[in-house]
């Protein structure tokens, strides 16, 4: 079912599904257990723009210190749950705004009951997550290995299994670290699912490996008009999931807001460190609220041509460089003043 037609659910002051705009989620990795490190860590991706955070719940200390964590934090909280459906509970008696299981690993039927009573109880809805990794082996079997239909049956039959409850408050997800395989079980789920889709790719890897990954799974899933709210998954720091969630979906026209930074690759005619002012550069922009494009140029031959299609652009030479606003060059400055002069051009950019 396209993002459009799916049921709206709500995950504290957010709202998913249903034409709303995909919501951007992270997960924490400090030990849930360590209040302060954890808020630390929410607030640095509250500011990068997280939209909905995720924690561990491993211990039941983890699901009491969520009472102090939500007290703490501005946007929505998602409990991650596995085998103890106790954990559960607790999690939502201690304010988590949404609770993240897999029903297979929470045990007997009654268990599973006893999570969603809690659930509906507090009216918040319930993630059910399905991964390659833990499908169950009836199914492995049925289609000969994993599959993209063995993890969309194993998704619908949890889903029928919590609707069997009297609860619909849902969103699904089906991860794996098989790319095109994630995308396939998306394409299959679609059409039979009418809630909300969480995706990503799981364990993508590094930087490097899961950004590249995440890029071309999430850019074929979400192009088709498929889900709902994303987590880029990347082993490092989390905030680095907010920045690539964020360009995939610009560049996906699914997002707007927030300045674009282009920069050109070096060659031998670049006279400055164009990578480490690039970097300087996106690190600037991110907290100015502006909705341009701004180019970043090693040569002030080719510069002010290649940087016509951006708002404004900079380009840089031998201990000198210009300041350029669609194509046609404002100024030159010296080297080591390119980058707080371009900031402060943002900064008054509407004056």
């Amino acid at each position: 079912m396209f993002r459009d037609d799916t049921k709206k659910i709500r995950i504290g002051d957010v709202m998913i599904g249903g034409g709303n705009p995909i919501a951007i989620q992270s997960m924490t990795n400090t030990k849930t257990e360590d209040v302060k490190a954890t808020v630390e860590q929410i607030h640095r991706l509250e500011a990068a723009g997280c939209e909905i955070i995720r924690c561990a719940v491993p211990t039941m200390e983890a699901a009491k210190a969520l009472f102090e964590i939500k007290k703490q934090i501005h946007i929505p909280l998602v409990a991650d749950i596995h085998f103890d459906y106790r954990l559960a509970i607790a999690a939502i008696e201690n304010g988590a705004d949404k609770i993240r299981i897999n029903p297979g690993n929470i045990g007997e039927s009654e268990r599973v009951k006893a999570v969603v009573e809690k659930a509906k109880e507090h009216d918040i809805p319930i993630r059910i997550g399905v991964n390659s990794g833990s499908l169950e082996k009836n199914l492995v079997e049925k289609y000969g290995g994993v599959t993209a239909k063995g993890l969309v049956e194993s998704a619908l039959d949890k889903v029928r299994l919590v609707e069997s409850f009297g609860y619909d408050q849902l969103v699904v997800s089906i991860k794996s670290s098989d790319v095109m395989m994630c995308v396939k079980a998306h394409e299959e789920l679609a059409k039979k699912c009418i809630y909300p889709l969480h995706v990503g790719i799981t364990e993508s890897g590094t930087l490097l490996a899961g950004n590249i990954k995440s890029s071309i799974g999430l850019g074929l899933i979400l192009n088709q008009g498929i889900g709902d709210t994303i987590r880029v998954s990347l082993t490092g720091d989390p905030v680095e999931e907010i920045k690539s969630a964020k360009i995939i979906l610009k560049t996906l026209v699914l997002r707007k807001g927030g300045i674009e930074v282009v920069s050109c690759p070096t060659c031998g005619r670049t006279k400055i460190d164009l990578i480490g002012l690039a970097n300087q550069v996106e690190t600037m922009v991110s907290d100015i609220p502006l909705d341009i494009k701004v180019a970043v140029m090693g040569c002030v031959v080719n510069g002010p041509g290649e940087a016509k299609e951006a708002d404004i652009g900079i380009a840089g030479g031998i201990g000198e460089g210009l300041l350029i606003k669609k194509g046609e060059i404002i100024k030159k400055v010296k080297e080591e003043e390119l980058l707080e002069v371009l900031r402060q051009e943002l900064l008054n950019w509407n004056e």
